[in-house]
């Protein structure tokens, strides 16, 4: 199993927007919804329109760990939900596949990520990367591990630290000053 990170740098992060939308408005939104959200990739994916479209919440069962989840959702990306859905039926998978017309599979958006990625330079980026991300930045913006961790619905702060990478960029500083 490759261990993913979260995009730190902002400037990539609106590097991958860039090449994911000239593929697709879906691809794009894929990554919008996720790093917004912070919801894991198979929550997001079992999505249809009428889950999003018209709320303040997402409002679901998490299939992990089969709690209940409610997600705020912010005014950008309520904005940028209306625009992507508008001319959707409500019960449109929210994120359909060409091919079959069904809910896209993980897999191909691990593809999906990984093609935008090497354009935009990035490494170990995977599915996890999207709910990574918005931990990693939830942290530096707020600096409140134990809200986070209630958000991810994580048993210890220590789990989330690891988890968003703050551990291993403490580690990185530490190390990278130390001599002997």
């Amino acid at each position: 199993m490759q261990f993913v990170q979260p995009i730190r740098d902002t400037e990539k992060i609106e590097q991958m927007k860039k090449a994911l939308l000239t593929r697709s408005k879906r691809d794009w939104f894929i990554f919008v919804f996720g790093i917004n959200t912070g919801l894991r990739i198979g929550d997001i994916l079992r999505l249809h329109v009428k889950d999003i479209r018209n709320r303040t919440h997402v409002s679901l069962i998490e299939g992990k760990t089969r709690k209940k989840k409610w997600v705020p959702i912010n005014a950008d990306l309520k904005r940028i939900i209306d625009d992507y859905t508008a001319g959707m039926k409500p019960n449109d998978p929210l994120f359909k596949s060409y091919r079959t017309k069904q809910n896209l599979g993980r897999v191909q958006v691990y593809r999906i990520l990984n093609m935008a990625a090497a354009e935009c330079g990035l490494e170990e980026i995977g599915t996890h990367t999207l709910r990574k991300t918005f931990g990693y930045h939830f942290y530096q913006k707020t600096h409140d591990v134990a809200m986070l961790q209630n958000i991810f619905n994580h048993a210890y702060p220590s789990l989330t630290m690891r988890y968003i990478g703050i551990n291993q960029d403490m580690i990185d500083e530490a190390v990278s000053e130390f001599t002997l």
